[in-house]
C-alpha cells in the first residue's frame, strides 16, 4: 500500500483529506505544522508528500526545500488558498511537482494523486537491462527504463517531473515542441492561459541542473512562440 503524508494545520481539512484518500485505497500519516512534517517524511519510507503552503513553525515553500535537498524523486503536491501565478511559480521554484487551489473536489485530488504516483514509480521502477530504452543527445543520457539520466558520464539528479519533460525533447533532437504539447503530455491535464508558466520553472530548473547559460543553452533551446527543442 503507498503512503502519503499530509501536512495541513486546519485539522479538519486535514480528516477530510485523510479520509479521501484511506477511502482511496492508501495509507496516509498527518502532521500539523511544517517541522512535524519534515520529522514524519525523515523517518517513514513515503510515496508522496501533500502539503498546505501556509503553516505553523516552517512553511510550504521552505518545507518543500528542505526535502529537496535529500529527496529530488518523492512527487511534492501543494494545497493553498493562495492562487496567483506567482505564488504557483514559487511553489514549483521550491519543488512542487503540482499545486492544487482550494477550494477542490476529493475526486481531483485523488486524481492528482493518482498521476503523480504513476510517474513516481516508473521513475523508481528498474526493470532489466535488456528492455533498456536509451537517448544520447551530445553527452546527455536518458534511459527511460531505469529513468537515470546522465551528462558527460555524471549523474544528474531529477525530478520525476524533470525527467519526463527531458525525455519528450530528447526523442526526437531538433523538433520543436510547443508549451501547450508538453504540459498536456506530462500532466495530463488541459492546458489553461497560465499552464506555459509552470512549463517554463521546470525548463528553467532543467537548465539550471545541465548548467546552462541562460544566454546561450547548450541543450534546451526556446524557439519564440513556437515552443522548445534540443538541438540535435
Amino acid at each position: 500500500m503507498q503512503s502519503i503524508l499530509i501536512i495541513e494545520d486546519d485539522k479538519r481539512v486535514a480528516d477530510l483529506l485523510k479520509a479521501g484518500l484511506e477511502e482511496s485505497g492508501y495509507h496516509t500519516m498527518v502532521a500539523y505544522d511544517g517541522a512535524m512534517g519534515l520529522r514524519l517524511f525523515a523517518s517513514n519510507s513515503l510515496n508522496l508528500v501533500l502539503s498546505d503552503v501556509i503553516l505553523p513553525k516552517l512553511d510550504g515553500f521552505e518545507l518543500c526545500k528542505e526535502i529537496r535537498k535529500t529527496n529530488a524523486s518523492v512527487p511534492i503536491l501543494m494545497l493553498t488558498a493562495l492562487g496567483s501565478t506567482n505564488d504557483k511559480l514559487d511553489g514549483f521554484d521550491a519543488g512542487a511537482d503540482d499545486y492544487m487551489v482550494k477550494p477542490f473536489e476529493t475526486k481531483e485530488l485523488v486524481a492528482r494523486v493518482k498521476a503523480q504516483l504513476r510517474r513516481y514509480t516508473r521513475y523508481n521502477t528498474h526493470p532489466d537491462a535488456a528492455g533498456e530504452n536509451v537517448v544520447c543527445v551530445r553527452g546527455l543520457v536518458l534511459n527511460a527504463d531505469s529513468h537515470v539520466c546522465t551528462l558527460d558520464e555524471k549523474p544528474l539528479t531529477l525530478t520525476p517531473t524533470e525527467f519526463s519533460i527531458l525525455w519528450l525533447l530528447c526523442e526526437t533532437p531538433g523538433k520543436v515542441i510547443s508549451a501547450e504539447a508538453l504540459f498536456e503530455r506530462v500532466w495530463g491535464e488541459k492546458y489553461l492561459s497560465n499552464s506555459s508558466n509552470t512549463v517554463m520553472v521546470h525548463i528553467r530548473h532543467l537548465r539550471e541542473k545541465l548548467g546552462e547559460s541562460p544566454e546561450r543553452p547548450r541543450y534546451i533551446k526556446t524557439v519564440w512562440g513556437v515552443g522548445y527543442k534540443i538541438e540535435a
